[in-house]
């Protein structure tokens, strides 16, 4: 069962008990809550008493004094009722958002642990949706569910007993449209069921849509696309309208049904009433109660259909957000290691990686790289080579043969060092709505301003960062939109040379910059790899005829190495990509 498509339960007791622990905190406030709901149901039976007894002793006979005292008895139960409701509203209420703070960081803590191969097959909108709207939903079972749902049907029972206890006929009386409203209770429970689950399907294909479209707008719009997934925008923004539609259409025929009904059974209550009245099986104090008393009985019953609604949706919510805080999809951490006094040797041996099953992308790789030294990787798009640095710094895992660093095998150390250890400039350089200290740093406080400054001297990029607007705490905006491919990428320089790697992987760092801008990369890559192990990537063989040792990879296999000359002198594939760039 989808995530997208699964019904759920009205009420799941796992499920609900798993939801329930992270009240633990707040029991105090829950355990309270729950009191309050109780004291509720047992004040509101209390009104229509005493205000039948006010009519009955004291209005009827014209006891002024005694009409005078028992109205500042009902005023100060008013008082006390609202008063308890508040707190009961303001205590549940803040219980859900506890609990739904707490879940949304645990759901984030655990997402930001998977590993990258889950999220090539999950649509970040979907994620979204589960991050933030499904735990919304959560929030209701508290504010709007369970302790709501319970304090109507105690006050619904309480109610009738006190109905029956006072006067049998009258309440029978009270209840005949009692079966018809149950019964079209259910009919709407059902309906409104379907009509939440279609609407929450259709908000997460909605979310879905319009993170990826918005993100690739450009490729929309420069393949002149825009009429044609516009057109796909309105057939689902329709199905989401059509899913409101329908639970609006619901509601639209239920209230009016039971305010019909209750409108019956006050009929039925003042014609069977006033005749008791004047047959002496009855007061005018009880009739005036039992009026009360019907607006008390078909209230909650109408509100009861919408809270186990609410209640189902907080549980489809909670069965999907548990769903991903089950998934397995962290790469192992049993490794203790540390990295501190790691040098940089790199040692390939036999190794086989596959994004999916046993589909190999990279097949029996060796070699081996000393700590200082540079190796390059060289071949056609799908050769292998962003692989290879996916495999050094642990992205993606590979199924046989080993990857060692400084001799051991790179699983045996922390992931988080191993990482800090490795930085990586990719060619897609993605920079966060943030500043350019804060993008360069990573928010790392130990980075302190004037080594970003230092770093950015080095690179070559503090002329153009201190004439920005604001300089180092200028924001870039989304993904880093005022800034040129260039700029972005010597950001991404800037941010390896403070991280201070023992390894540096540049993967197509040059490849779509302009020639001054590849003219400063090229400077900072000679300056950043100097005195460490570096792992290059490119295209563009000028940028790697000083490297000490080149790969050629062709469908994942190493095919030929060795340095610039000793390439050329063989002939080979390096040879022919060599004059296919230079003659």
């Amino acid at each position: 069962m989808s995530a997208t498509t699964a019904q759920g339960k009205a009420f799941d007791r796992k499920l609900f008990g798993r939801v329930f622990a992270f009240t633990q905190p707040y029991r105090v406030t829950f355990w309270t809550t729950f009191a309050l709901t109780i004291l509720l149901a047992g004040l509101g039976v209390v009104r229509p008493l005493l205000m039948g007894d006010m009519i009955d002793d004291y209005a009827l006979t014209g006891d002024a004094k005694g009409l005078w005292f028992i109205s500042m008895i009902i005023v100060a139960l008013l008082v006390i009722e609202t008063v308890v409701q508040f707190y009961q509203a303001y205590w549940t209420a803040w219980l859900g958002q506890a609990v739904t703070f707490d879940l949304r960081q645990k759901l984030y803590e655990h997402i930001i642990g998977f590993k990258l191969r889950y999220f090539d097959r999950t649509p970040i909108g979907t994620l979204v949706t589960r991050v933030i709207s499904d735990i919304e939903t959560i929030d209701d079972i508290f504010s709007q569910g369970l302790l709501m749902i319970m304090g109507d049907i105690l006050k619904l029972v309480v109610v009738v007993i006190v109905m029956f206890v006072v006067n049998w006929k009258l309440a029978l009386l009270s209840m005949i449209p009692i079966p018809l409203l149950l019964w079209s209770t259910s009919i709407f429970k059902n309906s409104i069921q379907k009509s939440f689950q279609d609407v929450r399907t259709q908000v997460a294909r909605l979310n879905t849509f319009v993170q990826e479209h918005i993100q690739g707008m450009h490729i929309v719009q420069l393949f002149g696309r825009e009429g044609q997934e516009f057109a796909k925008f309105k057939a689902i923004n329709r199905e989401h309208r059509k899913a409101h539609i329908r639970s609006v259409f619901a509601y639209s025929v239920f209230f009016p049904v039971v305010d019909i009904l209750s409108a019956i059974a006050l009929g039925f209550l003042v014609w069977w009433g006033v005749h008791d009245v004047l047959e002496g099986f009855a007061t005018l104090g009880d009739v005036f109660a039992y009026i009360l008393f019907i607006n008390m009985l078909f209230r909650p019953i109408r509100q009861l259909a919408d809270r186990f609604n609410v209640l189902q949706m907080g549980m489809v919510g909670s069965e999907r957000v548990f769903r991903i805080l089950d998934t397995e999809a962290k790469l192992d951490e049993d490794g203790n290691a540390s990295t501190a006094d790691v040098r940089g040797d790199i040692r390939f041996n036999g190794l086989w990686f596959a994004y999916v099953d046993e589909e190999y992308v990279l097949k029996n790789i060796s070699f081996e790289a000393k700590a200082g030294q540079m190796i390059a990787l060289v071949g056609a798009t799908g050769s292998g080579k962003s692989s290879v640095i996916n495999v050094l710094s642990r992205a993606y895992d590979h199924q046989k043969g080993s990857v060692q660093l400084d001799g051991k095998d790179i699983r045996e150390y922390r992931l988080s060092e191993l990482r800090r250890s490795i930085s990586v400039v990719l060619q897609d350089v993605f920079l966060f709505s943030d500043t350019i200290h804060n993008n360069i740093t990573l928010n790392d406080p130990s980075i302190t301003r004037e080594q970003v400054i230092q770093a950015a001297r080095d690179v070559g990029a503090h002329d153009f960062i201190v004439k920005l607007p604001k300089g180092y705490d200028t924001e870039v905006g989304e993904r880093g939109g005022i800034l040129s491919t260039g700029q972005r990428q010597l950001l991404a320089f800037i941010r390896a040379a403070v991280h201070k790697p023992r390894v540096l992987v540049l993967d197509e760092a040059t490849s779509s910059v302009d020639s001054l801008s590849e003219q400063l990369i090229q400077q900072a890559t000679e300056k950043l790899t100097k005195g460490r192990t570096s792992v290059v990537i490119a295209h563009r063989l000028s940028t790697v005829q000083y490297a000490d040792r080149i790969l050629v990879l062709d469908k994942g296999v190493i095919i030929e190495q060795g340095n610039h000359q000793e390439l050329l002198a063989q002939e080979g594939a390096y040879k022919k990509l060599y004059d296919l760039q230079f003659r």
